[in-house]
């Protein structure tokens, strides 16, 4: 066989190979940046307010949820409750104790889709305490929006005072997101 013929053969299959190949290449879930105009919003009496700071990792496709994944942070230190003596006392080692634990965290674990909308599974560390919780969210125009109820005491925030201001929180996240 001459060298000639060998490569006029191989070419044509090398060709139909890598087309083939290109068919399963793994599909990579979207990188998405957090815009500017996020809300991170807690209720349950008094107090009440939002958290800014938040910065992380979102990768989401609703088409690869096995490889979609939230890795964010809040910085503690940016509690609104619209009382500037609250806001001091929330930061305080009795409350958030924001020099000791400078950032909430939530890392997921799974993203799975339900009927409506989807759910993701995954760890909050918060107070120097670890806890999986489950939070529903729906992602339209590209915005991520989820409500959740959260109790202070799960992670021994001013366990001291157990009646002092609420204890269950519900937080409602509206996070807008570009490409």
């Amino acid at each position: 066989i001459k060298t000639n013929n060998v490569k006029k053969f191989v070419s044509p299959i090398a060709a139909c190979a890598l087309f083939i190949l290109s068919a399963f290449t793994v599909r990579l879930a979207q990188d998405w940046k957090i815009a500017e105009n996020y809300a991170i919003k807690f209720t349950g009496g008094d107090p009440s307010g939002e958290f800014k700071g938040l910065k992380g990792v979102v990768k989401f496709d609703p088409n690869d949820l096995a490889g979609s994944k939230f890795d964010v942070t809040i910085d503690v230190a940016t509690i609104n409750t619209g009382n500037g003596m609250k806001n001091t006392h929330a930061k305080s080692a009795m409350w958030f104790d924001a020099e000791k634990y400078p950032v909430i965290k939530f890392t997921s674990s799974a993203i799975s889709k339900k009927a409506s909308g989807y759910e993701v599974k995954g760890t909050i560390d918060m107070h120097g305490v670890q806890k999986e919780v489950v939070i529903p969210f729906v992602f339209e125009d590209n915005t991520f929006k989820g409500s959740f109820d959260i109790d202070r005491m799960d992670y021994k925030i001013n366990v001291a005072e157990p009646d002092h201001g609420a204890s269950k929180f519900k937080l409602d996240i509206a996070v807008p997101v570009t490409k």
